[in-house]
C-alpha cells in the first residue's frame, strides 16, 4: 500500500455551545445533510446531528473539521460495522 492510500485516524472531539453551535473534529466525510439532519462519518462511527435550521458553516475534510449552526436537538452515534464475535459469528459468515 502506498503512503497516499494509508488512512490516518484524526483526533475526534465535539464542542457544543448553547445547543446552537457545534464544532466536530475527526470528520472524514459527510454522508447527507439537510436543514433537519446531518450525517457525518468519523473514524469512531457515523454521527447523526438532528435539529432545525441546521447549516454547515465550515467543512474541511483535509483537517477533519465540521462547524454547524442551528437549533441542535440530538447527537447520535452508529457504529460503522459492529464486529460480532464468537461461535455464531463464524457460523453465519
Amino acid at each position: 500500500m502506498t503512503d497516499d492510500k494509508k488512512m490516518v485516524k484524526l483526533p475526534h472531539s465535539i464542542i457544543m455551545e448553547d445547543r446552537k453551535k457545534l464544532s466536530v473534529s475527526g470528520v472524514t466525510d459527510i454522508d447527507s445533510f439537510d436543514e433537519q439532519t446531518i450525517i457525518a462519518i468519523t473514524d469512531l462511527g457515523e454521527l447523526t446531528i438532528r435539529g432545525w435550521n441546521l447549516h454547515i458553516t465550515r467543512l474541511n475534510l483535509e483537517q477533519g473539521e465540521l462547524l454547524v449552526d442551528g437549533e441542535i436537538s440530538s447527537l447520535t452515534y452508529t457504529d460503522v460495522r459492529p464486529q460480532a464475535k464468537g461461535f455464531f459469528a463464524k457460523v453465519l459468515r
